[in-house]
């Protein structure tokens, strides 16, 4: 009797008693879940549209959910069949399969009908024939399955931001970083109700914010930063009660900072600086009791610093209000804020004495307070370790530019 060979032949019994389903053998027990052939082909085709004609799937890779994978390119199954559910193009890792120059999204990108995730990464720079755009692409294809989009430093990728990208019903995050998206904000994405993640920085974009923005009660990231906005503030982003950072920096915005800001009460970082923000400072910032980082600087905001209780905002760490046209004393309270690292109150007119108190803080590591008319003496103790920046009024040896950088222990003197 050849006992390996009956040895042999029981395993493969057993396995196929424990892994069949539907016909099929499971992958965990034989090496993969076979794949659809129509869905195999689409990836082929969808990937060679972004890297070229010369890229050969079917002779590269035969089973790419399999024992054959492709670099980017995740699988998942559905009822005993392995499909595609997340597509990584570009120069992600070493081994990422490179972008031509010219890449097209083909009609079968939009035939994989499980897939969750796409992303493109530093791979559209410089067409040779001429601007690449999404605008017409088939995104309503993906309505029922798409959860992240992002396209992430991408210069050439021009065009607006596809109005399609609104009826992704099931979409939780877009984030388009630092590509060349021109254009309004398509108001169709503030009805995105699942949407946690908004990030658009670093484009083109112009116009105003839609009000549709407002509604987004599960956004947990807006990050609308380095483009051309302009206009005010939405009444309607008092609806943003779930949103944990919000940064609006380096636009055109304009107008008054609107009361109703004061219900987003989870946010951490409330960042709306280089822009053209007037009308003093809002009372409702008080009631942002989560804030840990509020960050106004650059805007002709003017005003004075005392109608707010700073006390209440007890979690600050980073209080920039520099170069906003404040005026009158620098409140006691502020010396209160326990957990305060970073204060820049730099380049206003601000005037009268500083507390002592703000050398007690314990966490402090830099203060800026140059281009005031300040007086009085502050006595740091061994442990503060960012001084004084220079300026106007202000006697002092050497600049720390980064609340991160470790100076010398010494004494900052007002003159």
């Amino acid at each position: 009797m050849d006992l390996n060979g009956g040895f042999f032949v029981f395993v493969i019994v057993g396995l196929i008693a424990m892994g069949c389903v539907n016909g099929e053998i499971d992958g965990d027990y034989l090496g993969g879940a076979p794949m659809v052939e129509a869905e195999k082909e689409s990836l082929y085709y969808a990937i060679q549209g972004f890297v070229g004609k010369w890229w050969n799937g079917s002779d590269l890779y035969p089973d790419p959910c399999g024992w054959t994978p492709i670099q980017g390119v995740q699988c998942d199954v559905f009822d005993g069949f392995w499909y595609v559910t997340e597509l990584s193009i570009g120069q992600i890792h070493d081994n990422s399969l490179p972008c031509h120059p010219n890449l097209e999204f083909s009609p079968q990108l939009f035939q994989l009908k499980h897939l969750k995730s796409l992303s493109f990464f530093n791979c559209i720079i410089s067409p040779a024939h001429g601007p690449i755009t999404i605008q017409s692409a088939d995104w309503d294809a993906l309505s029922a399955t798409l959860e992240s989009v992002e396209f992430r430093s991408n210069p050439g990728l021009t065009g607006q931001i596809p109005t399609a990208f609104g009826n992704l019903k099931r979409l939780q995050s877009l984030v388009l970083i630092e590509n060349g998206f021109s254009g309004g904000l398509p108001g169709s994405i503030g009805y995105l109700s699942h949407l946690k993640r908004l990030v658009l920085s670093g484009n083109m974009l112009t116009g105003k914010i839609p009000d549709s923005y407002g509604y987004l009660s599960e956004l947990l990231i807006m990050d609308l930063s380095r483009n051309l906005l302009s206009g005010g503030l939405p009444l309607t982003f008092g609806g943003l009660t779930s949103v944990l950072k919000f940064d609006l920096s380096k636009n055109q915005l304009e107008g008054e900072i609107p009361s109703e800001i004061g219900e987003m009460k989870s946010v951490t970082l409330l960042d709306l600086s280089n822009n053209k923000i007037s009308g003093g400072l809002t009372f409702s910032i008080q009631e942002l009791t989560s804030l840990e980082e509020l960050i106004l600087s650059s805007n002709p905001i003017s005003g004075d610093l005392m109608s707010l209780d700073w006390g209440k905002l007890h979690g600050l760490m980073v209080l920039d209000l520099s170069n906003m046209g404040l005026s009158g004393s620098i409140p006691e309270a502020i010396s209160s804020i326990k957990n305060l690292r970073f204060l820049g109150l730099n380049d206003n007119n601000l005037t009268g004495n500083l507390s002592p108190k703000l050398a007690e803080l314990a966490n402090l590591s830099a203060l800026y307070v140059n281009g005031n008319n300040l007086t009085g003496d502050l006595k740091f103790p061994e442990s503060f370790t960012v001084k004084w920046a220079g300026g106007s009024g202000l006697g002092t040896t050497r600049t720390c530019v980064s609340r991160l950088v470790r100076c010398r222990p010494m004494f900052g003197r007002l003159v």
